[in-house]
């Protein structure tokens, strides 16, 4: 017993020194000093409202049951503040929404609705400390006046379940706070990689949310990665500095209006705000910062798509908890503010955007090999060391600015440009295609008896499925469709998607084969890539004979066929397939996408 005990004890011992070893506080550069104007707004510990993350000087973040329980004390003692259900994560957590209004159970239409969302990577969690934070200071300290003109809602953890796998060691490049949530759901899934394909019952949750209240205006509250630098607030939009957008009367509001007040806002109580900031390479930091274009898969590019204004906002991971924290408390308080300022200018912008009817969208992206241009950047001053681990040049952040520097500035150019057709018709065979169309929210027809429709209908020749799994699934790519004009029987239960709608540029980013987002990018049509009836050789190679007896170019190409692919020479099967594709037995169907598109 005693040397079980001793053995016990040494491995306790050995547990604790292995993983003290793995602290982030030996690895993670050194923050800079920091004081703002913002730390006027916690309250103190003896403070009845003093918010679980307060009581630890914003230092740790509380539990899901911890949240819910400071919101449920929250709304039984405010009338302007009440909590709702939306939905449940796989491991039967609730999610809830809280909403802050003064026009009791029922939103009044005139007033813009602003969804807050906190934890869709649960690591990154500022969004609900700050979040918490401000709804008392609106129910209890004064700030009710905020929400005279701008009804608003909160979700405090989106990926709740992600949330609760907390521990020390989930997020190695991120200061703070002391417990992190895990980045992906119970199913591994990435809900910002979820806008499009909406697998996750997270994400329909989410999806009903926006289809009920119809917010003006959507904040998605991160935590970056990457390069250091002295911004500690950075927030991107789809068309932010001259960058693609579907949405540009949207931007341009957001350009002229939301950036101009939220920087103030942010400068005046001691931050320093930036725009998202992507390093072109993390191990060359000055080579330059890209701005992507992104597919409807993201919050911000998939509110660009629906024609929803979209912030993206992503607190710098080096700065401690407490500024991060306090400066996402400063924007969320200032985008309310410039909301009830401007809410007409700004709903004026999304209507605009809404009846537009672009003739091409963009539907893949690439980043440029030279620079669109140059940013003033706030940098911070790095070296580079030969890392014996790595093998190549490693960089030490140095903990003190580095100077303003002038940095290439990359952007995102479209690689695929679609043209709008009139519409789509998707078959009744696709159940869950059109499912998920109805959950984004998309206007259609149902057909109730079989009706010919004459469409284009794209033959994929090149198309190839992954062969890794991405996000749950394995995709496909469609390679160079070749159109074909048909007459198709659609069966009852088919629906007509017209792209005459607000949703129109949606309905081409998921239906298109092409888009790196549409449904078939995401392997919903792997059907069309198999056939299921052959023939036998002792039938086929006569009747090829044949074929080239009677059609001499048949024969010609055959032999070209022959000559120039040495493989395919020698491939009995693949030579016999060749003639079989050309006869009528072969299935004209194989490699079809069943979708078809009015012109």
């Amino acid at each position: 017993m005693i040397r079980n005990l001793c053995v016990g004890l040494f491995l306790v011992a050995a547990s604790t020194a292995h993983a003290a070893d793995f602290s982030t506080a030996k690895a993670l550069p050194s923050d800079l000093p920091w004081h703002g104007k913002s730390e006027k707004l916690m309250v103190p510990a003896s403070d009845p409202w003093v918010t679980p993350s307060e009581k630890s000087n914003i230092t740790t973040s509380p539990t899901y049951p911890e949240t819910r329980a400071y919101l449920e004390r929250l709304a039984a003692a405010s009338p302007l503040v009440r909590l709702e259900a939306f939905g449940k994560t796989p491991q039967g957590r609730e999610l809830i929404v809280a909403i802050i209004s003064k026009d009791g159970a029922t939103l009044d239409p005139a007033k813009p609705v602003l969804l807050l969302q906190a934890g869709i990577h649960s690591g990154e969690i500022d969004g609900k400390d700050a979040g918490l934070m401000l709804l008392r200071d609106i129910a209890f300290k004064g700030k009710d006046k905020l929400i005279d003109k701008v009804n608003v809602l909160f979700v405090p953890i989106f990926n709740i379940d992600g949330h609760e796998r907390s521990s020390a060691f989930n997020r190695p490049n991120q200061r703070g706070p002391e417990l992190q949530g895990w980045r992906t759901t119970a199913q591994n899934l990435n809900l910002n990689r979820d806008y499009a394909k909406i697998d996750a019952p997270e994400m329909r949750a989410m999806m009903g949310l926006l289809q009920k209240y119809k917010p003006d205006f959507y904040m998605d509250l991160h935590v970056t990665d990457g390069m250091d630098y002295q911004y500690d607030i950075t927030y991107g939009f789809q068309g932010r500095d001259g960058s693609w957008t579907i949405s540009p009367h949207i931007a341009a509001w957001m350009q002229r209006v939301y950036v101009p007040d939220a920087d103030k806002a942010l400068s005046a109580m001691g931050h320093v705000p930036g725009p998202l900031i992507t390093e072109r390479d993390p191990r060359k930091p000055n080579e330059g910062i890209t701005n992507d274009g992104f597919s409807p898969r993201y919050s911000n590019s998939y509110g660009d798509f629906v024609h929803m204004p979209s912030v993206l906002v992503e607190n710098h991971s080096l700065k401690n908890y407490k500024r991060r924290v306090l400066g996402t408390y400063v924007l969320l308080e200032q985008t309310i503010k410039t909301l009830a300022r401007d809410g007409v200018g700004l709903r004026a912008a999304i209507a605009a955007d809404r009846a537009a009817r672009p003739a091409t969208i963009a539907a893949g992206w690439k980043l440029t090999d030279k620079p669109k241009g140059t940013m003033a950047f706030l940098s911070i001053a790095h070296e580079t060391w030969r890392s014996p681990a790595s093998g190549v040049d490693e960089v030490r952040w140095l903990g003190k600015p580095g100077g303003t520097i002038s940095m290439p500035l990359f952007e995102a150019a479209p690689t695929i440009q679609l043209k709008r057709p009139r519409a789509y018709w998707v078959p009744a065979t696709k159940p869950e295609v059109i499912e998920r169309l109805r959950a984004h929210g998309l206007v259609m027809e149902t057909i109730t008896t079989a009706r010919n429709v004459t469409a284009e209908m794209l033959r994929l020749p090149d198309a190839k499925p992954a062969t890794t799994p991405f996000e749950g699934r394995f995709g496909a790519t469609a390679g160079t469709p070749k159109p074909e004009q048909r007459t198709v029987t659609f069966p009852a239960g088919s629906v007509r998607v017209s792209t005459d709608q607000p949703l129109g540029e949606l309905a081409v980013a998921l239906l298109e084969p092409e888009s790196e987002d549409s449904f078939f990018a995401w392997g919903f049509f792997h059907e069309i890539l198999q056939r299921t009836e052959y023939a036998e050789g002792y039938v086929m190679a006569p009747m090829a004979e044949r074929m080239m007896a009677e059609d001499p170019k048949l024969k010609a190409a055959f032999e070209a066929k022959l000559a120039a692919e040495p493989d395919f020479a020698k491939d009995a099967g693949a030579r016999l397939s060749w003639f079989y594709a050309r006869t009528p037995y072969y299935d004209d169907a194989y490699m079809l996408y069943p979708v078809g598109i009015e012109r």
